[in-house]
């Protein structure tokens, strides 16, 4: 079958004509000849298209339509059980020097790899529709926005684009204007012969997610699942775009956004990195319990900073939605979470009850008599496995939290940056960093530890600096360095302050030392108030700490020795930790930047080494 037999599907003057999509449309061409796809469509984001491939897919089997009066205009897919979530080992960065992908990330030569990847692609797409998804990277147009192209086999992957990202034909717009794009190609690696039947979740065991950092395109190949198939999330939006970042100067980061507003009507704003289960979501979407303060969401995930004229450090969500771990999410830990998917969702294997609704480990306190699990199985509380799979999955439009700023895609000024691991020793409740520098010192030493919380020790660490471990597109330790370049173009007394939380501190009994949730936004009361200037603090050995009797502690029951225990600062254990710091560092060699290395050295001059 030649390019000219595929069956090209609505394709309008403004593609077939328009002298700027040229080199759009040769690009697709050129996908179209080595993955051989049955059609081409140019997905223009509109609700009919959305409606009408809904409906498609349901009728294929790849959706199952939930109950529309309990949950209107949403949908249930079930993924194929080898493929439930990233695959980290099996994610590249080719970038043209091994050294530039550093220590952390998986490299491979570029041009071998491509070999390799042009022999799994060639005819993957064969029975199957091509989609062609241009989406945009914020809001489109927008000053901080990027924008990009991804062909996909998965209507799955076509539908939750749409809600993740701004995806339609007015991105072509901008494309056409002649400004860069970054290119995706996507396969689910499951091509049909003639006559042969389709799977709920077609899929390949063999699997790629390809970044070439130089050349800014993602291949992905074999995988239906989450990032490795929406690849404007994790792929662009934080590997190639941390590359984008640091050859333009800004920054691109696994961060959330809020704002936090006074009673007196201060608006504040932060930026959050955190691990995976270190309560990132949570914070998004955070109900205060302390009267007189609220918090309004921007993102829950990814950030990307911009220095900006005025000497502060921006920032905007360039998301349209968001992509949440469901188990675990409730009335009791996310009500704004769970309020915000009352329709218009995509849920990926969760459970499926009798009444056509949706379930899963902690969304209520009592589980449901009897259901269907997420690989369509009966399943009853007393069951050996769990009804949702620990990795599943809402997909839902940004826009429907109840606690969305009215402004949410405009860029915000920022006012702090925080840092947390789940750390059981060591870290406080909460630390103010020195300087910028001392911050990124922070940032790069943040981990969560693998032993036990009840053995009270510091044991090995598990590192994630600055929650980038998996996403940074480039090596770890120059990302490092332009951090505090970007610092350098700020205006020091404008530059957002940074500080270390530690939701997970545990005392003897093994039990958590701070109640978490909405008490957190006690840490960003006292966050605030020192932005402000109207409150102190406790210079330590490891940066300033609160004074107790300024962090509002009114109505929680802690015990007088909890609460110092939660700041307590033990020199012997912060020189075994500072022990594993300069262990790590040799990891990255002479590439860690010497401001780091004296932020190690002041460190245990501080702790008197």
């Amino acid at each position: 079958m030649s390019i000219a037999e595929i069956n090209i599907s609505n394709v309008d003057e403004a593609v077939t004509e328009h002298e700027g999509l040229a080199e759009l449309r040769g690009w697709v061409r050129e996908i179209a000849e080595l993955t051989r796809p049955e059609r081409i469509v140019w997905w223009g984001g509109t609700l009919a298209e959305t409606e009408a491939l809904s409906e498609q897919l349901v009728a294929e089997g790849k959706l199952i339509r939930l109950n529309q009066d309990l949950r209107p205009n949403s949908y249930l897919a079930r993924s194929a059980p080898s493929d439930v979530a990233r695959v980290e080992s099996r994610t590249f960065i080719c970038s043209e020097n091994e050294a530039d992908a550093g220590p952390t990330n998986n490299w491979h030569e570029p041009a071998s790899m491509r070999r390799e990847l042009d022999g799994v692609f060639a005819g993957s797409m064969r029975g199957r529709t091509m989609y062609v998804v241009p989406f945009s990277m914020g809001a489109v147009g927008g000053p901080l926005s990027h924008v990009g192209v991804q062909v996909t086999d998965s209507g799955y992957a076509v539908l939750s684009m749409g809600i993740m990202t701004r995806a339609g034909s007015e991105v072509l717009d901008i494309i056409a204007r002649g400004e860069h794009w970054v290119r995706a190609v996507h396969s689910v690696g499951a091509p049909l012969a003639a006559g042969e039947a389709d799977v709920a979740w077609p899929s390949n065991d063999k699997k790629y997610i390809v970044q070439y950092p130089e050349t800014r395109e993602i291949w992905s190949f074999g995988s239906g699942y989450g990032g490795n198939a929406l690849l404007a999330k994790k792929s662009f939006a934080l590997r190639i775009a941390s590359v984008l970042g640091r050859d333009e100067g800004w920054l691109a980061e696994h961060m959330l956004l809020i704002r936090l507003i006074s009673p007196e009507g201060r608006k504040f704003h932060f930026a959050a990195a955190f691990p995976s289960a270190c309560g990132k979501t949570n914070l998004a979407m955070l109900r205060p319990t302390i009267p007189g303060w609220s918090v309004e969401t921007f993102g829950d995930d990814i950030a990307w900073l911009r220095p900006g004229p005025d000497g502060r450090l921006w920032a905007i969500n360039p998301e349209a939605g968001f992509f949440g771990v469901a188990p675990g999410t409730g009335a009791s830990t996310n009500a704004t979470a769970v309020d915000t998917l009352w329709g218009n969702t995509i849920f990926t294997n969760v459970g499926l009850t009798p009444e056509g609704d949706v379930w899963w480990e902690g969304l209520t306190d009592e589980a449901p008599a009897h259901l269907t699990d997420w690989q369509g199985n009966p399943w009853t509380p007393d069951s050996d496995t769990p009804a949702a799979h620990p990795n599943s999955r809402f997909t839902v439009s940004a826009a429907q939290a109840p606690s969305i700023a009215e402004d949410w895609e405009q860029a915000i000024p920022l006012d702090a940056i925080l840092f947390g691991g789940r750390r059981a020793t060591n870290v406080p409740l909460v630390v103010e960093a020195r300087d910028w520098a001392h911050g990124v010192f922070i940032g790069a030493t943040v981990s969560s530890e693998k032993t036990a919380a009840a053995e009270g020790t510091v044991g090995e660490l598990r590192r994630d600096p600055f929650a980038m471990l998996p996403f940074c597109g480039y090596n770890m330790a120059d990302y490092w360095g332009h951090w505090l370049r970007v610092g350098g173009l700020l205006d020091a007394e404008k530059a957002p302050g940074i500080y270390q939380v530690n939701w997970f501190r545990k005392g003897e009994d093994g039990g958590f030392l701070w109640p978490g949730f909405g008490e957190n936004s006690r840490v960003l009361e006292w966050i605030a108030r020192r932005i402000e200037g109207s409150v102190s603090g406790l210079p330590s050995a490891i940066g300033t700490l609160p004074v107790p009797a300024e962090l509002n502690l009114a109505g929680l029951d802690l015990p007088a020795a909890d609460v110092e225990q939660l700041f307590d600062i033990n020199p012997a254990s912060w020189n075994r930790e500072a022990d594993l710091t300069e262990e790590y560092f040799a990891l990255f060699g002479d590439r860690v930047p010497d401001a780091l290395r004296e932020e190690l050295s002041g460190l245990r001059e501080r702790l008197g080494n």
